[in-house]
């Protein structure tokens, strides 16, 4: 009986032990786990079933919609129900865009006709049939919710103003955009309210948010992370821009010149903003009257493509004295939508200003994030608090030409410190193929070409006896030659008009005809100039033919490595087929040969050029 006793007497400790446990294991919070010092997956946070899903709107502090009421930024968000029933604090990942609830046609019906003469007005444009929304509740999208919800954070999305079900009207870089994810922002971290719905006063907060936000995104989406980054708004501590266009004047226009983006041809900001206008409709007619009609229409400026007080509002450089935010910018250096030079800029200025930067270059095209890792590293510091060293990492990632993009190789910082510049000058031979050296050889006189937009620049490039471009090639490189930085051209021409569209490409020769070769693969850069902006970028003024002019601009930055074979040519022709307006054939451009040169950033400068040419060390 005793023996019964003490059996039972021990069972009873070991259920006690056992629920002990239990209550234990129960009581047990869910957390972020890091490892080698990134985030990693939750198991318990994976379950999308426990996501919590919910839909709000947030007040901002303008109204640009003529209703006399501030505009309110519809938002999601979704999060790990450990937040919700454990008292669990995370920080955001926040992600905005004017794409999520439709979108515009994509038809060349509503852009630009670009067949016309310069300086002139552009034809009338048509504008499209107005997007019908979406109107999906409460999930605005699912964008990034698996990437990083798992690792311990909460996602969230915006429609940025006048899209979607958000307040306002877009203004495809105006103050607003960059005041609509500060004002979420601030709501993540107790500054702005929060409602159930758009017009009513029941108030939500974000009791959940450590008020700790990172943003990213790509393309118009990476632009609004820098957009709000430049209000200097308190808890957004870090962005990750991929290939974001960071300055509207560089995306439509180039050195004076009307530029469209690489595949959009006709395009402009107003067309953008047809593109994105999917807000209310009882509102559009305001705000195509006063944005589209009015401030854009005014100030975009077709005819001269000068740069002026409403491009410079468009410019997020002018803006950045306020920015803290941790950058990590990623882009694509054949990227020819939003160019590479986007990314650059914004980048060379935070270093300056000493603000945490990395860059991240592809030789892809447009889009492209950072290696997971990177960002994992770059969220888990600035986000979670970890310190993981990538305040130490090196500042530039590069892929190499035939790397994949997730195994980029780090240098000291881009351009590489090692690069020098080399300039090299120009030897008669049109129209067949003249030579460049960095040897000056006087005397070499002029040289016509006749434009023909009918010839696209890979056409002109590869010929090997045309009237409608110039060619100037190096000696055949012995050795590898490695380019990082930004070429520019010092051009001396003229025109027999009082305008003329100026092309310049640096490429890489012989072609590649390759059936698997991109069109790019033998494009190193490209630039393009409005000679009329010779003097002054905010002036032009027209040609007057037969009198030579010189400017010195800038091409798209790169870092490639052009291989052992290979010919560096310096191309210049007329309208860009591509890029630029395409007046009537004709017009001649004439260049000065001893006025020309182009300025190229080397690896080991004027003697690593000289050994690849002479293949001597």
């Amino acid at each position: 009986m005793a023996k019964s006793r003490i059996i039972i007497s021990l069972t009873i400790s070991t259920i006690m032990l056992l629920q002990m446990g239990l209550v234990a294991q129960k009581a047990k919070k869910v957390g972020p786990i890091f490892k080698d010092g990134e985030a990693q997956i939750v198991p318990e946070f994976e379950d999308s079933d426990r996501w919590i899903r919910q839909d709000l709107w947030v007040e901002t502090e303008f109204d640009t919609d003529g209703d006399g009421k501030p505009d309110r930024m519809h938002v999601d968000v979704t999060r790990p129900g450990q937040t919700e029933y454990e008292g669990l604090k995370l920080p955001v990942i926040y992600i905005s865009s004017p794409y999520f609830d439709g979108m515009g046609s994509g038809s060349s019906d509503y852009l630009y006709n670009v067949h016309q003469e310069l300086n002139q007005p552009s034809p009338q444009l048509v504008h499209p049939p107005e997007i019908k929304r979406r109107n999906k509740r409460p999930i605005i999208s699912k964008s990034h919710v698996k990437k990083w919800l798992p690792r311990g954070y909460i996602i969230v999305h915006s429609s940025s103003p006048g899209t979607g079900l958000s307040d306002g009207s877009p203004t495809v870089g105006g103050d607003n955009e960059s005041l609509a994810p500060k004002a979420v922002i601030d709501w993540l971290c107790g500054r702005a309210d929060g409602f159930t719905s758009r017009t009513g006063n029941e108030k939500v907060e974000a009791y959940w948010s450590t008020g700790k936000v990172g943003m990213t995104g790509t393309s118009y989406n990476g632009t609004i992370p820098l957009a709000a980054a430049t209000t200097g708004v308190e808890g957004l501590e870090a962005i990750i821009p991929i290939a974001p266009n960071t300055s509207y004047y560089h995306y439509y226009r180039s050195h004076g010149l009307v530029r469209s983006p690489g595949g959009y041809l006709g395009e402009d900001i107003d067309v953008l903003y047809d593109f994105i206008h999917s807000g209310d409709e009882s509102k559009r007619a305001y705000s195509n009257k006063v944005v589209r009609d009015g401030e854009m229409k005014d100030g975009m400026d077709r005819v001269t493509g000068d740069y002026n007080d409403f491009w410079a509002g468009r410019d997020y450089l002018n803006d950045m004295e306020p920015m803290k935010a941790a950058l990590l910018m990623s882009h694509g250096f054949n990227d020819w939508n939003v160019m590479p030079e986007h990314s650059y800029r914004i980048y060379e200025e935070a270093q300056k200003m000493g603000i945490p930067s990395q860059i991240y270059y592809h030789q892809n095209g447009h889009g492209g994030p950072p290696p997971m890792t990177m960002m994992n590293r770059w969220f888990t510091c600035y986000l979670h608090g970890i310190e993981n060293g990538v305040e130490e990492d090196a500042k530039a990632w590069i892929v190499r030409e035939n790397d994949k993009q997730e195994e980029p190789t780090s240098y000291e910082n881009y351009p590489n410190p090692e690069a020098s510049t080399v300039t090299l000058y120009l030897t008669s031979g049109a129209p067949e193929k003249g030579t460049l050296s960095t040897s000056k050889v006087k005397n070499q006189g002029q040289e016509t070409l006749v434009d023909n937009y009918s010839f696209g620049g890979k056409a002109l490039a590869q010929a090997e006896d045309t009237e409608h471009r110039l060619i100037y090639v190096s000696p055949v490189l012995e050795e590898d030659l490695h380019i990082s930085g930004i070429p520019s051209i010092t051009i001396k021409a003229a025109s027999s008009k009082p305008a003329v569209n100026l092309s310049v490409y640096l490429v890489s020769l012989p072609w590649n005809k390759s059936r698997h070769a991109k069109i790019t693969d033998n494009i190193i850069t490209r630039g393009w100039a409005d000679l009329q902006n010779h003097k002054s970028l905010t002036e032009s003024e027209p040609l007057k033919p037969g009198e030579f002019y010189e400017m010195t601009f800038e091409l798209q930055p790169d870092d490639q490595i052009i291989p052992a074979g290979q010919q560096i040519g310096l191309m210049i022709f007329a309208s860009d087929r591509d890029f630029t307006l395409l007046p009537k054939p004709g017009t001649e451009l004439t260049v000065d040969l001893d006025g020309t040169s182009i300025t190229i950033p080397i690896v080991g400068g004027e003697k690593k050029f000289e050994e690849s040419v002479d293949g001597e060390e």
